[in-house]
């Protein structure tokens, strides 16, 4: 069976983890099982970004029933482990990114999405030391290509040499849509990474419906090679090339009990 994909190729919408109580009987209908919310979520978004593996290792046998729980054509982004990123000296993260990714992420097999490296909003930019972190980074893993996504929150990543930096490395920075964390849509990497933050309790669909409009065209310009003009920058976007990207796109913080429903009004709006 196949997930709720939007008709724009390339385009994933979804939500941070599947497991929240405001979710019940609102999202998900009333008496659902708990045990099959991932089951059913799985069938109405196109993605989700797990969150339990930032807090915990999680073991290969349940990445494999995550896998097996969801449809074919359906993805999860991976958090990586706070123990690599929550660190002063990031360079010294070797083992713990080695851990997390002998943890049994390849059970995912090709539902195996874009690993996230979320860092404090303390943790500032250090040119020599984050490249350092970077070079700790593997492409792939028993087989499969791994695809690296930095979630930055220091004001100080908002300069060219950061800039320069990831796309040395070819990873992807998050483009936040956020009053609370850097918000610059300058892409590093050959996708884009979107975590959507600004859902409203006073919204039915989380954001107001002209707002995901303008999330739908973005993320369908994005999809198309282009860049859209109307989100900030440091510094000028790069000539359109006209090659499809990956776009993924998660709703997630803000009045999360909104957030389901902002994911399922995106997807209508790209279709």
């Amino acid at each position: 069976m196949k997930s709720a994909l939007p008709v724009r190729a390339g385009v994933r919408v979804g939500i941070g983890g599947w497991t929240y109580d405001d979710w019940r009987d609102n999202f998900y209908p009333a008496g659902w099982p708990r045990a099959r919310e991932l089951e059913y979520a799985s069938r109405r978004l196109g993605a989700i970004e797990i969150n339990s593996t930032y807090y915990g290792t999680q073991k290969p046998a349940t990445f494999a029933k995550w896998r097996d729980e969801t449809p074919d054509d359906f993805v999860f982004s991976v958090k990586a482990s706070r123990f690599a990123t929550n660190r002063r000296v990031l360079a010294e993260a070797g083992e713990s990114v080695e851990r997390f990714i002998a943890s049994g992420l390849s059970e995912l097999g090709t539902k195996l999405g874009p690993i996230v490296w979320q860092f404090a909003p303390t943790k500032r930019f250090e040119a020599e030391d984050f490249e350092a972190f970077l070079t700790l980074l593997p492409r792939g893993v028993d087989g499969l290509k791994l695809r690296h996504v930095l979630d930055v929150r220091h004001p100080s990543f908002m300069c060219a040499e950061y800039l320069t930096l990831a796309r040395r490395h070819a990873v992807a920075t998050v483009l936040a849509d956020s009053d609370e964390y850097p918000s610059f849509a300058n892409l590093t990497g050959d996708f884009v990474y979107a975590r959507l933050m600004r859902c409203a309790a006073d919204e039915p669909m989380g954001y107001a419906p002209e707002s995901l409009g303008r999330w739908a065209e973005r993320a369908a310009s994005w999809a198309e090679g282009g860049e859209p003009a109307d989100l900030a920058r440091v510094d000028e976007p790069k000539p359109a090339t006209g090659a499809p990207r990956d776009v993924f796109m998660f709703f997630i913080s803000g009045a999360k009990e909104r957030a389901p429903h902002a994911a399922m009004g995106l997807i209508e709006r790209l279709k």
